[in-house]
């Protein structure tokens, strides 16, 4: 097969250096943590508050899809999740570094 390597140990420097917009300083001109964190709260709260009004608005009748109101809900659960298994690594995490001994 023509483009494609053998699988095969890592070698040291061979893997591209990325730096990640999320734990770049904020002076950097990059987010901070605390930035996309809050970015992705309020997008998990808006996801939540579309949920509801779509509900809401399936119940006094003013839309008449279901799918669109399933679609929404559904959006909003799998945001809210990732945000909870997100908590919890971040929790994790921290756990680890405290339990570290200098």
């Amino acid at each position: 097969m023509e483009g494609f390597e053998s699988i095969g140990p890592v070698k040291a420097g061979s893997l591209p250096r990325q730096t990640s917009p999320v734990f770049r300083q904020e002076g950097a001109g990059g987010l901070s943590f605390k930035e996309t964190m809050n970015n992705f709260l309020n997008d998990v709260n808006h996801l939540q508050k579309q949920s509801d009004e779509s509900v809401k608005k399936l119940v006094s009748g003013e839309i008449t899809d279901v799918h669109q109101v399933m679609t929404a809900s559904e959006e909003a659960k799998v945001a809210f999740n990732l945000m909870m298994e997100i908590r919890n690594k971040v929790m994790e995490a921290y756990q680890e570094v405290m339990r570290i001994r200098l």
